[in-house]
């Protein structure tokens, strides 16, 4: 279970990369912020240090074979930071939106990843029927999320909040879970389930369904 202190220490990780970005940060901290993202209740900063240990550097963690990182303790196969920097990379410098989404097994083992909407996002235009549609097809467990903002700052809108909302009500009826929304900006990112939106979004649909029940 993760104490106060680590969580703290997760906080202001990623206070200090809204702030100034990868600049500030050494490189096992990266692979520390990095590792957070698919374990986001976990502390990640033993496995980062033997990470950078053992391949000396950052791009040398990054380009590592996915089997050489799990014989790393703690980093397994459902650690979404081995995509992440692929996903960063190509999103990034996008003038436009896009909105994928990962496919996920029931061992969280990404399964698919398809860009399912380009353009402005609003609640009109994300059409949960057809990412439930994806799921079933890819026989998915789990969801993530993932979009940019090409202005650069990933703060989720209004209507990026209302449309994850919509997304994990959406997955709950089809019992899959939502892991994540993550949204990439200029050398930075927003999570939203570190941020506790995930947690709260589903706690929010269980207290309606147990209203209707009522």
């Amino acid at each position: 279970m993760e104490t106060k202190s680590q969580e703290g220490h997760r906080k202001r990780l990623r206070e200090r990369f809204n702030q100034s970005g990868l600049a500030a940060f050494l490189d096992y901290e990266i692979v520390e912020l990095l590792l957070t993202l698919g374990t986001p209740r976990k502390d990640c900063k033993p496995q980062a240090k033997e990470a950078i240990k053992r391949f000396k550097t950052l791009r040398g963690v990054l380009e590592a074979p996915p089997e050489e990182l799990q014989k790393i303790k703690g980093i397994t196969a459902h650690n979404i930071f081995v995509i992440f920097d692929y996903l960063y990379h190509s999103m990034r410098d996008l003038k436009k939106e896009v909105f994928k989404v990962m496919f996920l097994d029931s061992q969280n083992r990404v399964v698919e990843i398809e860009d399912l909407f380009e353009g402005t996002l609003n609640a009109s235009a994300i059409y949960p029927r057809e990412i439930i549609q994806g799921a079933v097809k890819h026989n998915a467990a789990a969801l993530i999320f993932v979009h940019n903002h090409p202005a650069g700052n990933p703060q989720p809108s209004d209507n990026d909040k209302q449309i994850t909302q919509d997304l994990v009500y959406a997955a709950n009826i089809m019992l899959i879970k939502v892991l994540d929304h993550i949204i990439i900006g200029e050398n930075r990112y927003f999570s939203f389930a570190d941020a506790g939106l995930i947690e709260e979004y589903n706690s929010d649909f269980l207290s309606l369904k147990e209203g209707k029940r009522a």
